[in-house]
């Protein structure tokens, strides 16, 4: 009978930390909204979202690109990207890394394709 009392403590805790990571920071299926971020902070957070193929796809010389990509609200919004991997041309979905300009569009520090 103490044995189980003495496991019934580190059973509850170890579920409240599958509960807790489950519910705040397991990564999510669908893709993100670009109205959680305030683009008056410069707080770099992931996002996923489609690449708009159709607005066009330009490179730039320093290795980035600029990119028009739409969150789960259809809001499509550019994005000026520092990097970009290969082959980002023909992916759909992406995770951007990065913040809200001033300008209404997404400054990404980093381009994760699916």
């Amino acid at each position: 009978m103490k044995y189980v009392q003495k496991l019934i403590l580190p059973v509850l805790i170890v579920a409240a930390v599958l509960l807790i990571y489950n519910i705040y920071f397991s990564p999510k299926k669908g893709l993100g909204s670009f109205s959680d971020f305030d683009p008056n902070n410069s707080a770099v957070k992931d996002i996923r979202v489609k690449i708009v193929a159709e607005r066009g796809f330009e490179r730039t010389s320093q290795g980035g690109a600029q990119f028009y990509a739409a969150d789960k609200n259809n809001s499509v919004i550019a994005i000026n990207a520092d990097k970009v991997p290969e082959g980002i041309e023909s992916s759909q979905i992406v995770t951007l890394r990065g913040h809200m300009s001033q300008n209404n569009s997404f400054h990404a520090h980093d381009v994760l394709l699916e």
